[in-house]
């Protein structure tokens, strides 16, 4: 079951996409990566999913990754006496720690900390940015503000603080919870909430224990500005739009995922490219041509992978759109712009070891001779990555022994990934290599692939040698002997 197309599609699992049949469809129509959103669902509905996936990459024969999505603490205001209150542009408006129902004057916010860390002059905003307020003075337990943007304020909205980094863990209570049950199931990606900085990754990561690769959803504006740092702590990056275009300007964002996407690249990390993508697909077979357009546009600045939420989560069109992405991502790769950007946006400054040296040159040969993939053993995956960041016009075979190595690099632009045996000789790794090109129809028996590997086997970040191969084995095993 192989792509004609490089960028990855992450499809979220809901009520819309619950039982094999559909979850098969998907898989089939396009989606590379599965989401699991522990924000909805009960962890019996995610241990269902999780062995439903688990089912079709026994019974397909391939590997599916799976991504938990962690839900992060949730900042929202209390209640009103009459559900909900008119709030207008210029008047004052209180927020404080006291429980009585709320009215068009004040309304509990019952996050200590919020308070702690705000400052005069402090932006709050209010149902995804819907309301703002400017906050006037504050203290330990109230923030009297002006309303700037009015509106109808109601029960338990969500409440953002951009301009301010909170004291609060990335994890709540419930995400360790959850983190626990999801490693113990066995997902492979963990999507980290509510970054602030690189702490709040390494904490995940002492808590996953090698269980989950560690992925950083950026969604605040302290997150964009710390993103060194939380990028070199992560194993992969969500720009996670939504929020991001609540509590930064919307105007911003753009230029934020062109600038974010090139770094993970450079970085040799896979970066998601998430929210609100073909969002009129919740209940349009059809979507429209500016989501269109923000799809490719995402392909185009080099993304890994482009992500789908409600619209496979709880659409009436779930296949309909993993197939329009599918469909949208072969036509912009066909594209000679395509490869233009692509490689006009490829760096050698990220050239500085022996293995970075071996993957370069590999997509050299590729694209200077009739060779028909690159075939790279790797243990960690550190290999199939590096080759990835090249961006090659040929296909990316990641052969591994390690089935979560297997599993992981599924979300990884262009990998085709490929669980073998351990080999202890580089030329059994050639058969293997040339094998797998061939039975998932890269190649034909009279044509070449180029394989990487490190000598000794099974150490990580060993790459050192490289082979143009015949994918004839009887011309393999006719060589002499390495």
């Amino acid at each position: 079951m192989r792509r004609h197309r490089n960028v990855k599609i992450v499809a979220t699992l809901g009520p819309a996409s619950d039982d094999y049949d559909t979850i098969r469809a998907l898989f089939e129509t396009g989606a590379d990566v599965f989401r699991l959103n522990m924000s909805h669902g009960g962890h019996d509905d995610i241990r269902a999913r999780h062995n439903i996936l688990r089912d079709i990459e026994r019974d397909t024969g391939r590997p599916v990754c799976i991504l938990a999505d962690l839900q992060g603490p949730k900042l929202r205001c209390g209640v009103f006496a009459d559900d909900e209150a008119e709030i207008e542009e210029g008047q004052p408006f209180r927020f404080d720690l006291d429980d009585a129902p709320g009215d068009a004057t004040r309304v509990q916010l019952p996050h200590k900390e919020i308070f702690e860390a705000l400052r005069p002059g402090s932006t709050l905003l209010v149902n995804d940015g819907k309301l703002r307020l400017k906050v006037e003075a504050c203290g330990d337990d109230f923030a009297d503000c002006t309303v700037v943007t009015g509106g109808t304020i109601s029960n338990r909205k969500g409440v953002n603080v951009p301009d301010v980094v909170l004291p609060l863990a990335a994890l709540s209570e419930k995400d360790r919870k959850d983190l626990e049950f999801v490693c113990e199931l066995g997902v492979d990606w963990l999507a980290l909430s509510f970054v602030q900085r690189a702490a709040d990754v390494e904490e995940a990561r002492k808590l996953a224990k090698g269980r989950a690769a560690i992925l950083s959803k950026i969604e605040k504006p302290a997150a964009v500005e710390a993103f060194d740092e939380i990028l070199a702590a992560s194993d992969g990056i969500m720009v996670a739009r939504g929020d991001l275009g609540v509590e930064c300007p919307v105007h911003a964002v753009p230029p934020i995922q062109k600038r974010l996407t090139r770094k993970c690249r450079a970085a040799a990390k896979p970066v998601i490219v998430a929210t609100q993508m073909l969002e009129s697909m919740i209940d349009s077979p059809m979507p429209t041509r500016a989501e269109v357009s923000d799809v490719a546009t995402a392909i185009y600045e080099g993304a890994d992978a482009i992500m789908l939420s409600a619209e496979s989560a709880a659409g009436s069109y779930p296949l309909e759109a993993v197939r329009t992405m599918n469909d949208v991502a072969e036509s912009v790769e066909a594209d000679v712009t395509y490869r233009e950007i692509i490689e006009a946006s490829r760096r050698s400054s990220h050239l500085s070891s022996t293995s970075d040296g071996i993957v370069a040159a590999a997509r050299e040969i590729a694209e200077t001779t009739g060779v028909k993939a690159i075939c790279c053993f790797s243990h960690s995956g550190s290999t199939a990555l590096k080759v990835a960041r090249e961006r090659p016009r040929v296909p990316i075979i990641a052969l591994t022994p390690i089935t979560r190595t297997a599993r992981r690099m599924a979300l990884s632009w262009g990998v085709h990934s490929v669980e073998t045996q351990a080999v202890e000789r580089f030329k059994f790794a050639v058969v293997s290599a040339v094998r797998a090109a061939k039975a998932a129809g890269f190649a034909e028996t009279s044509d070449t692939v180029v394989v990487t590997a490190g000598i000794p086997f099974n150490v990580a970040g060993s790459t050192n040698i490289l082979r143009v191969a015949p994918c004839d084995e009887r011309l393999i095993f006719g060589a002499e002997a390495d």
